[in-house]
């Protein structure tokens, strides 16, 4: 019997595939330390939490615009010019909200690439998170980023060098 779901086009050593794979995810997908790293750099994308509107009033990371992905559609080409590349993010990485997201603008012809881990990683590893208080900033958790080697028990921003 053959297997329908195995067969693809791809090619057919193990290597080839390991590399078609990767570099399409990598072109794809990006992490919380990846896009602080670009904002703080100047990177030309906008950074868009999808998710409701009592998520995004509970915090969200500093710089992103609220676009709930019901209202892409609608909204994006309105707002922003062909061209415009997105990072989309969700909760977590329990969430396909961002994946629905990054469809949505994929499907009206922007660049979208999803921010792994989500809200929840980029708070965990320390970036900034506003608030209606304002920006804030959690320890680093060592379960997700490096603890440093100073004084601190965590420095927020810390790369894991990957």
């Amino acid at each position: 019997m053959t297997d329908t779901l195995a067969q693809t086009d791809l090619p057919t050593s193990s290597t080839a595939l390991a590399v078609a794979h990767f570099r399409a995810k990598l072109a794809l997908e990006t992490d919380a330390s990846d896009v602080y790293a670009d904002l703080q750099n100047g990177a030309d994308f906008v950074l868009i939490d999808t998710r409701s509107q009592l998520a995004w009033d509970q915090g969200h990371a500093a710089g992103a615009v609220h676009l709930p992905t019901a209202r892409i559609t609608e909204e994006v080409p309105a707002r922003y010019p062909a061209g415009t590349r997105f990072v989309v993010y969700c909760w977590s990485p329990g969430c396909n909200g961002g994946d629905k997201a990054a469809l949505a603008l994929a499907l009206l012809g922007y660049e979208a690439k999803l921010m792994n881990g989500g809200f929840e990683y980029w708070a965990r590893e320390g970036y900034p998170v506003e608030t209606a208080i304002g920006t804030v900033r959690r320890d680093v958790d060592e379960l997700v980023g490096p603890r440093s080697t100073g004084l601190t028990t965590s420095v927020a921003g810390i790369s894991c060098d990957c």
